[in-house]
């Protein structure tokens, strides 16, 4: 048997399987999410206690925007309403129970808001 010469090759940059296409592209993974106007999201905003250790928190779901403008109106709801919050998974969590006043400015930022479950 005669031994086959091979070139050496740089190994650290060849695929051997990939699952999912390209990693080298990880913009064409990412899901697109639609920034839709304030007056086409219906938002619901609802306090809770559940994995809160407790403490009462407010969230507002229903979003479908990105997260920069997510981010931006978190900073608004928090200054508004005195208080710490954060944006997790699609939705906005204000520390305390703020239904109502919620309710109220996100429909004067143009959000179809309600209120929901029980409150207080």
């Amino acid at each position: 048997m005669a031994s086959s010469k091979r070139k050496p090759t740089d190994k650290s940059d060849r695929v051997v399987y990939s699952e999912f296409g390209n990693s080298a592209n990880p913009d064409a993974f990412a899901r697109g999410v639609p920034d839709l106007p304030p007056n086409q999201q219906n938002l619901k905003v609802q306090a809770t206690r559940k994995g809160k250790g407790g403490k009462t928190v407010t969230e507002i779901t229903g979003f479908q925007a990105k997260a920069e403008t997510l981010a931006d109106l978190l900073k608004k709801l928090k200054a508004q309403c005195g208080a710490g919050g954060t944006v997790k998974e699609n939705a906005i969590e204000i520390q305390g129970d703020h239904t109502q006043k919620l309710v109220e400015i996100l429909t004067k930022l143009g959000y179809k808001a309600k209120a929901s479950g029980k409150s207080g």
